[in-house]
């Protein structure tokens, strides 16, 4: 079984790259962030005539989470129970659902902006909501994974310069002990394999010729319990897909399980 997570920072604009990837690669599970549309404009017709259900949770221009799934789809659940909200609002920013024998988490946490900013006490609070959600499934028995974008870095080694992250998000401690108590709920991380140079990263910024510099980080996490551990056979991050005209600033984590 092939689970994925990408960020596609907007499915509008990257429905034929992220239809042709999901034949070329056999994935058959994928936990999507950004779709930056309304739920009645997400494409599930498109998808459905290459065999994928979509269980969907999004608002419009911003954020956005979906499991697309060939392997069944059930016992969806949208949003966190607890969510804090931001600004006076809940954002689409979790959904849930059984996919065949894997319960999955999609989730797109918040980027925090600034230290300082209202946005960042905000990702610490929705972090602590998500430990809630999940950590019943994260101590049980069935093979369970929480897939996204983080926007945390879970160590130095995940970003290309620690020097240039000095004083800003997803690096600072906060965040990291966040990270660290959602794995005290019973989960570990997956880390790929990169296929070129030495780190695994996820996404490279559109400026300043980050990718080809290979200026990244890792932010795009697969967190899974004891049972999904055991069945991972590879783990890796498709760097390819984040090459050429039209492609997201993040490229797709793809884990490979015997389930």
């Amino acid at each position: 079984m092939r689970i994925a997570t990408w960020n596609v920072n907007s499915i509008t604009a990257r429905l034929p790259r992220l239809l042709a990837w999901l034949e070329s690669s056999g994935t058959d599970v994928l936990c999507l962030q950004e779709a930056k549309v309304a739920e009645d404009q997400f494409p599930t017709g498109q998808l459905r005539e290459i065999g994928y259900e979509a269980a969907v949770h999004a608002t419009g221009r911003w954020n956005g989470v979906a499991v697309l799934s060939r392997v069944g789809l059930a016992d969806v659940v949208k949003g966190l129970p607890d969510d804090p909200g931001y600004d006076g609002s809940v954002e689409p920013r979790a959904i849930s659902a059984t996919c065949g024998p894997v319960r999955v988490w999609s989730v797109y946490v918040p980027n925090g902006r600034e230290v300082e900013h209202p946005h960042y006490a905000y990702k610490l609070q929705w972090f602590e909501a998500l430990k809630a959600a999940v950590a019943g499934d994260a101590g049980g028995s069935r093979p369970f994974a929480v897939l996204g974008d983080y926007n945390v870095a879970p160590t130095d080694d995940d970003v290309f310069d620690p020097a240039a992250f000095e004083g800003s998000t997803h690096v600072t401690p906060a965040e990291r002990a966040a990270l660290a108590a959602l794995r005290e709920t019973g989960l570990s991380d997956v880390v790929p394999r990169p296929l070129k140079y030495d780190h695994p990263f996820t996404y490279w910024d559109y400026r300043q010729l980050c990718f080809p510099k290979n200026r990244g980080m890792r932010i795009d996490l697969v967190y899974g319990n004891k049972a999904f551990g055991e069945a991972v056979k590879d783990a890796y991050v498709d760097r390819e897909e984040r090459k050429g005209k039209g492609a997201s600033d993040h490229a797709p984590v793809v884990v490979d399980l015997e389930v």
